[in-house]
């Protein structure tokens, strides 16, 4: 299935498809010698926003937990790249320990670790998943709905390195997003290499500090294809100190949402854009969609209600909202779907080490072009995306769906990069570097 835009494919977007494909062989030389000087998360998926003038990053996770949403026919190309990922880790591993979240539960985040674990095997690895569940105590089967079952089992601490109680391996992969902090048993694990590092975890990770490292990454792309860096950048700004049950920090907020909603009126009016210019705030830590709020004008933050300062004061796992970041709200005009089901809809990319290896559409036929859509009553396509986002087709118009696809590729890397870049401007003083 592939989604219709619903604004005309001849403006700028169109403009810049065209300079994608046309500096194709200078951008992928471009990509290779950022790749040699920076080291890409092991996995990485990256949420798009498509407007028609602009196709920008809105977000981007460093523990995935879709890939059950990911057509078979992906599989080879998510393989592959595991191994190119491996290779560079720990070229003689044999055995991985995965540690999932605890949504024992959640089918749906069940089936992706059953997908990770999978991909992980075809690349030659024996792999057992390790639980950070409190009180697990021996292997625990979890039934998924497909009647195959994953094993828990309690992880075991020897010294420096961590296993389970016949089984030692020789990295750890996490998908756990370690939103409740860091547990004791992960630190100090001087022996064994830890992907993503600890300090990729929200308990430490912000969203400021990957949008200030994609701004960097952005501008020197912009310059590289001859476009305006705002074509694939959001404008963001950040406010600390807030306290929404107590009101604290709602000046502070205000000041930020009028100054960049200032910002993007200004490029409305250089493009002619004739869209309402909106904000996104949220939670400068966190996923899942929660502590999420849209705000078109700096009057809508005095004074919020109870339940919208409820919403945005406490997100996953209990933990309080103390930082925000304002971000540029960029519409979507992706559709997909027909009659009753069509819905608005986002790209979502999926990347292992450096390379695309899949993606889908996150679908909401509640939510408008210029809302959150990681909210409930959300489904996803997992058959949208019909080629590949890495083989452009120059036989073809910009807007085939080939080309199209291809350019998110592009935007997804560059987050992918700006990853890289963000954990090495913020990795502790006692964390080793990542192997090359």
């Amino acid at each position: 299935m592939v989604p219709r835009l619903t604004t005309a494919l001849d403006g700028p977007l169109l403009e810049i498809e065209r300079r994608f494909l046309d500096a194709m062989p200078e951008i992928e030389c471009w990509m290779r010698s950022q790749w040699q000087e920076h080291s890409p998360p092991f996995y990485g998926s990256v949420d798009l926003r498509n407007a028609g003038f602009k196709l920008a990053p809105v977000d981007m996770n460093l523990f995935p937990g879709g890939f059950n949403n990911l057509d078979a026919s992906f599989r080879p190309l998510c393989v592959q790249a595991a191994m190119s990922a491996i290779d560079k880790i720990c070229p003689d591993a044999r055995r991985l320990l995965l540690i999932p979240e605890n949504h024992t539960r959640n089918t749906f985040y069940l089936q992706n670790v059953a997908q990770i674990a999978a991909i992980l095997r075809l690349t030659g690895l024996e792999v057992r998943l390790g639980s950070l569940l409190p009180g697990l105590e021996q292997a625990t089967p979890v039934e998924l709905p497909d009647g195959s079952s994953l094993l828990l089992e309690p992880l075991v601490r020897r010294g420096q390195r961590l296993g389970l109680a016949d089984f030692e391996p020789c990295a750890i992969l996490l998908n756990n997003d370690l939103s409740s902090g860091i547990p004791d048993v992960l630190r100090g694990l001087g022996e064994q290499v830890i992907l993503p590092p600890l300090h990729a975890g929200w308990a430490t990770r912000r969203k400021s500090n990957h949008f200030a490292a994609y701004d960097d990454v952005a501008n020197d792309f912009a310059r590289l294809v001859g476009i305006d860096p705002w074509r694939i950048n959001p404008y963001f700004s950040v406010c600390d100190g807030v306290d929404f049950h107590d009101r604290r920090g709602e000046e502070c907020l205000a000041a930020n949402v009028a100054g960049v909603l200032e910002l993007i009126r200004d490029k409305y009016r250089q493009y002619d854009i004739d869209e309402t210019p909106y904000v996104v705030v949220k939670a400068d830590a966190g996923t899942y969609g929660m502590g999420v709020m849209t705000v078109r004008d700096a009057s809508q933050i005095v004074g919020l209600s109870r339940r919208q300062r409820n919403k945005m004061s406490v997100i996953k796992e209990g933990m309080t909202v103390s930082q925000v970041i304002i971000q540029e709200g960029v519409h979507t005009y992706e559709q997909v779907g027909s009659g009753e089901q069509e819905g608005v809809a986002e790209p979502v990319v999926y990347m292992i080490d450096r390379f695309v290896v899949g993606g889908f559409y996150r679908v909401h036929n509640q939510r408008g072009k210029d809302e959150n859509l990681n909210a409930p009553g959300m489904h996803f396509e997992p058959l949208a995306f019909e080629t590949s986002c890495c083989l452009p087709d120059h036989c073809q118009n910009p807007d085939a769906a080939p080309n199209r696809f291809y350019v998110y590729g592009v935007v997804a890397r560059l987050a992918q990069l700006a990853a890289s870049l963000e954990l090495e401007r913020t990795r502790p003083a006692e964390e080793p570097p990542p192997c090359a």
